[in-house]
């Protein structure tokens, strides 16, 4: 958390007055401590001070530049934080967002490519990668994190996320048999009927066909948050899909200044309102929010470690000092932050 440019093995050691950063390596990648259990310190934590049952889960991944080839996870792989193919790692990670605007990582997990390395003994045994990681999409890791948080008791209402995730059959299918409602982002060529991606250009129940066909009055104006500009405002309308029998309804956002379109397949089995529905699909922007801060603040995107537990051990600390910083800031805006300072002191 200081005020460093970057936050690196050298200039935390420089900063802490140390004269070369072998405490701090030694921490990341030979001390005797669990990082999924600092993980579940830093959910317990955040969910004392920002557990809400209108909560919204949120997932997303996020690129880590890397140079070489010995990083856990490093390949030339496309990484839309990068907004590139690149050599990189990938961190998919669980966010979640209460209706009073606090949000906190509170799950992470590195991806590992299937070829380049799951399927290499060498490179796994180099990068100290553990027997029993096997491969697994970023959709089947979003599963596994969610199932964490139900686990450990998470209040929430929603889950959302991006195309990669609301396009995957397995995790929807996962979502709806655990009664989990959602609000995803899906591609123009989603069938509205099935779900699915199709490549028919004649099918009528596109999400872009049926776009096509709402009427000037199906529209409405609505505010789906607060951004960096000011309030986020666009034109919203709502499809349901066999009259919502079974909870699936299609949300469609028109940008008002180039009438860009974005689609949303949703998941509303407690048949919640228009409202509701932009409020949860709003909250996706929070984790990028997230990210940002972490890597500006905490060096979330700073480390120099190669070792796939190190990997885990940097980013789960880097996850600890933002929700720190998140729970300060909620209680400043609270007013009582010189109470709880002079008693934690």
């Amino acid at each position: 958390m200081a005020s460093l440019e970057r936050k690196n093995g050298w200039t935390i050691a420089e900063y802490s007055g140390d004269p070369e950063p072998k405490a701090l390596q030694r921490l990341l990648n030979l001390s005797p401590w669990d990082a999924d259990e600092a993980r579940d310190v830093v959910r317990t934590y955040a969910m004392e001070h920002f557990a809400d049952p209108r909560g919204v889960l949120i997932a997303d991944p996020t690129g880590f530049a890397k140079k070489g080839t010995k990083s856990a996870g490093a390949q030339r792989q496309y990484s839309g934080t990068l907004g590139r193919i690149d050599n990189c790692q990938i961190g998919v990670f669980l966010a979640y967002a209460n209706s009073r605007g606090d949000r906190v990582l509170i799950d992470r997990e590195l991806y590992m490519p299937e070829e380049s390395w799951c399927a290499d003994p060498g490179r796994r045994a180099e990068a100290h990668v553990p027997e029993e990681v096997t491969f697994a999409t970023r959709p089947r890791q979003v599963q596994d994190m969610i199932g964490r948080a139900v686990a450990a008791g998470v209040p929430f209402a929603w889950f959302a996320a991006d195309e990669e995730f609301g396009q995957n059959p397995g995790l929807r299918s996962y979502l709806e048999g655990e009664g989990v409602a959602y609000a995803m982002a899906v591609p123009k060529n989603t069938d509205t009927v099935t779900g699915s991606i199709t490549t028919a250009t004649g099918v009528t129940t596109l999400v872009e066909h049926v776009a096509a066909r709402l009427k000037p009055h199906d529209w409405s104006r609505r505010s789906c948050g607060i951004g960096t500009k000011g309030f986020r405002v666009y034109d919203w309308a709502l499809v349901n899909v066999d009259d919502n029998a079974d909870g699936h309804q299609y949300v469609f956002r028109r940008n008002i200044a180039d009438g860009e379109l974005a689609y949303f397949h949703c998941y509303n089995p407690r048949r919640e309102s228009m409202v509701e529905l932009v409020r949860v699909i709003g909250a996706r922007w929070p984790i990028e929010e997230c990210f940002e801060a972490a890597k500006g603040e905490a060096g979330l995107d700073n480390y120099q470690v190669r070792l796939y537990h190190a990997w885990y051990r940097h980013i789960t600390l880097a996850m600890l000092a933002m929700a720190f910083l998140a729970v300060m800031r909620h209680k400043s805006k609270k007013g009582d932050l010189h109470l709880w300072t002079n008693h934690t002191l």
